[in-house]
């Protein structure tokens, strides 16, 4: 993959014409001109410097380039030229995230960053780009992907909380981030200072305030911060499955009401072969999921997917499939749910209807190992 960098070619120009170009410009200090390909710098001529070419190196070295000496400059004079230039490249930046042009959003994000260091928004537009891509990898079965962005969502987060003055927004958006990592303790403490900072009384932080008391008040009364249940996700995490189980059930001995810790239980078991027992704390965590005052049911479509993965492993089938098109419903295009279709349609020996599921998978995730396996297709 090509580096930006060298698309850049560094020019110095004469008083007169950096006279023409802005008054402010320094014909001492070279200016990075942003070429299409590197191949051109043989060929480029400075009285060819268009005043759009300049912004656009600039905006090259902000994103890639961070310890360039003369970033400090290159800074001055572009916030002099484009005073309100975040706002037209975040609009730009959305943009390109609702059509999954994550790279480019990406690097449009890097250099408004690189522009501006102490804007917080934009740092915060950049986690939630990472946590964006982090789930797009992960309904791909791209894992290790998935693990990057992650990673460097929590570093952004870690860089956001220490701001000066504290960006409420950062606190209240960090602690989802922490609630889908099952860090129960670490969101608690952030929805609390979420709270305690947050002095705007827009529709947008009314929401909040309100979204951030009612999560405090289901970690509290669920127990999700409690190190039982905590000891049990990593186990998870590292793999270690009997011992999630262990942790996990000394945690319902207490909390028997708790659908997540049920979750966590199934899930372990599910992943030890378990199946029966795994079948068992998927249906109590539906019946909990069910009964609870919870608004967001969007829990349920995980827990259909993993009974129905069981079912299909007990052969039971008709059940599996009735719960399968439930998490279809919660979400029409959860990959990891038409490709259990398609491997339920295949153990019922109905081939045309496991293609025509792979094939769905396919357009969603043309790299899809399975389906592309399925199909019959080599790998592009």
């Amino acid at each position: 993959m090509q580096n930006p960098i060298d698309s850049l070619l560094y020019v110095k120009i004469s008083a007169e014409q950096a006279g023409k170009i802005f008054e402010n410009l320094e014909s001492s200090i070279p200016l990075p001109i942003q070429l299409s390909e590197p191949g051109q710098k043989e060929d480029f001529k400075a009285e060819n410097i268009k005043p759009e070419m300049i912004l656009a190196g600039m905006l090259t070295v902000f994103a890639y380039d961070r310890e360039n000496p003369h970033i400090t400059y290159y800074r001055k004079i572009f916030n002099l030229l484009r005073p309100d230039i975040r706002k037209e490249m975040t609009e730009a930046a959305i943009i390109k995230i609702k059509n999954n042009d994550f790279d480019m959003a990406e690097e449009i994000l890097l250099s408004l960053e690189g522009l501006n260091p102490d804007d917080g928004i934009t740092k915060l537009n950049l986690a939630l780009l990472m946590e964006e891509r982090s789930q797009f990898c992960e309904m791909r079965e791209l894992f290790e992907d998935a693990l990057s962005f992650n990673k460097r969502a929590e570093e952004l987060y870690s860089e956001l909380i220490l701001f000066e003055p504290p960006l409420p927004g950062v606190f209240f958006n960090a602690a989802y981030f922490f609630i889908k990592q099952k860090n129960y303790i670490k969101a608690k403490s952030l929805l609390k200072t979420y709270l305690e900072i947050e002095n705007d009384s827009s529709e947008t932080a009314e929401f909040r305030k309100a979204k951030a008391s009612e999560l405090l008040k289901t970690i509290s009364e669920q127990a999700l911060d409690d190190e039982l249940f905590q000891k049990a996700y990593k186990c998870i995490d590292l793999g270690e499955e009997e011992k999630a189980a262990e942790s996990i059930k000394l945690f319902l001995r207490k909390n028997p009401k708790v659908w997540n810790a049920w979750f966590l239980l199934g899930w372990a078991l599910r992943r030890m072969g378990r199946w029966e027992d795994a079948r068992s704390s998927f249906l109590k965590t539906i019946e909990l999921l069910e009964n609870s005052e919870i608004s967001d049911k969007e829990p349920l479509c995980d827990v259909y997917n993993e009974l129905a993965i069981c079912l299909m492993e007990l052969e039971l089938f008709d059940e599996a499939e009735k719960h399968l098109i439930n998490a279809l419903s919660l979400d029409s295009e959860n990959i990891k749910i038409i490709s259990n279709l398609g491997t339920l349609a295949l153990k019922q020996g109905k081939q045309e209807e496991a293609e025509a599921f792979f094939r769905t998978v396919l357009e969603i995730n043309p790299d899809d190992k399975i389906a592309l396996n399925v199909l019959g297709k080599p790998r592009a």
